[in-house]
C-alpha cells in the first residue's frame, strides 16, 4: 500500500519518528492486519502485515526486554507477532477466536474469547528472535454468551459483562454488551446505553453505544448513536462531561485506540483518524470489514 498522500513517505519514516517518537496502529480487518505508522498526528506508510481475516487485535506490552507482542484474534486461532518493523503472524493455536485483549496482569498474558464462547487466559513464552512460543500456556476460566470484545479483565457478550480473575469469570451485570474499557474505571457499552462501574453500574450516557476506549490515565472515548464521544470530566462520567468530536470525515467509528499521546479511530469504511492533541487529521487506509485497533509504541534502533 502507499504512503499517506500529504504526509510523508515510506523512507521517511525514521526521520519523522525521530523528534516525536514512532507508534505502529494494527488494524483488524476483513481482509487481514494493516499496520499504519505514526508520529504524533501524522500519518506515515502503511502496509498490510497479515493476510488473514481479523476480528480483533491487541498489543501485549513486555517489560522484560523482549520485543512487545501483537495478536490477532482469527477465524483459524490467535496469530502473533514480534512488535517491528516486519512483523511475521504466526499461529499459536487453532481454536477459532472472536476477540483478545492484554489482561494487563504481570504475567504479561491474553484474555482470549473463543468461537464457541469459551474464554481462557494465554501466557506467551519467549521463542526465538524474541517472538512468542509456539506452546503457549492457556487457561480457561469460563465461557460467555456471544463474546464480542476484550479488554483488560473485562469481556464484553450478549448476555452482559463478566471479569476474568485468577479462578474464573464472574458475571458484573448489564446487558447486550458490544464493547468494555478495562483501564482505570470500567466501563461498558451496551445497547441501551454507556456505564460506567462505581457502587453498581452506572449511567454516563443513554442510547445505543457499540464502543468504548480508555488508556488508563484519564483520557477515554465511546460511540454513542453514532456520534464519537470524548471524555472531558477527570473523575466524573455524567452526560454533561462527554462532549462530541469534530472528526474531518462523515463516517461511522467502529475501532477506537490509544497510543502514547494520541487518540485513533477507525472507521467502518477504512478511515483512520489520529488526534495528538491539536484536532484531528485523517488517512483513508482503503479496507473494509474494519474490526478493532491496537497501539504499539516502537522503539527505533540506532
Amino acid at each position: 500500500m502507499a504512503p499517506a498522500e500529504d504526509d510523508i513517505s515510506i523512507d521517511e519514516k525514521r526521520v519523522y519518528a525521530g523528534s516525536a517518537g514512532r507508534t505502529d496502529a494494527y488494524v483488524a480487518t476483513g481482509a487481514g492486519v494493516v499496520r499504519v505508522s505514526l508520529s504524533a498526528d501524522k500519518v506515515g506508510a502503511f502496509d498490510m502485515v497479515a493476510r488473514d481475516p481479523a476480528r480483533d487485535v491487541a498489543v501485549l506490552s513486555r517489560g522484560d526486554g523482549a520485543p512487545d507482542l501483537v495478536a490477532a484474534a482469527t477465524p483459524d486461532g490467535l496469530a502473533v507477532a514480534a512488535v517491528g518493523d516486519d512483523p511475521e503472524f504466526a499461529l499459536v493455536d487453532d481454536c477459532p477466536a472472536v476477540a483478545v485483549g492484554a489482561t494487563g496482569a504481570r504475567d504479561g498474558s491474553l484474555l482470549v474469547a473463543r468461537e464457541d464462547g469459551a474464554v481462557g487466559r494465554v501466557e506467551l513464552q519467549g521463542g526465538e528472535e524474541g517472538g512468542p512460543s509456539a506452546a503457549p500456556s492457556t487457561t480457561r476460566l469460563g465461557s460467555v454468551a456471544e463474546p464480542r470484545a476484550v479488554d483488560g479483565a473485562l469481556v464484553a457478550g450478549a448476555e452482559g459483562v463478566y471479569r476474568a480473575g485468577e479462578d474464573g469469570l464472574t458475571d458484573v451485570g448489564l446487558d447486550d454488551a458490544r464493547d468494555a474499557a478495562g483501564s482505570g474505571t470500567p466501563l461498558a457499552a451496551t445497547g441501551a446505553g454507556l456505564y460506567w462501574l462505581g457502587n453498581g453500574w452506572m449511567t454516563a450516557r443513554e442510547g445505543a453505544a457499540d464502543a468504548v476506549a480508555a488508556d488508563g490515565d484519564g483520557h477515554t472515548m465511546a460511540v454513542v448513536d453514532g456520534d464519537l464521544l470524548v471524555h472531558s470530566g477527570a473523575g466524573e462520567w455524567e452526560d454533561e462531561t462527554w462532549a462530541v468530536a469534530d472528526l474531518p470525515v462523515d463516517e461511522t467509528v467502529v475501532a477506537l485506540g490509544y497510543g502514547p499521546g494520541v487518540s485513533v479511530v477507525v472507521t467502518g469504511v477504512g478511515t483512520l483518524c489520529v488526534d495528538a492533541g491539536d484536532g484531528w487529521r485523517h488517512q483513508v487506509v482503503g479496507v473494509r470489514e474494519v474490526a478493532g485497533v491496537a497501539l504499539a509504541d516502537v522503539e527505533e534502533d540506532e
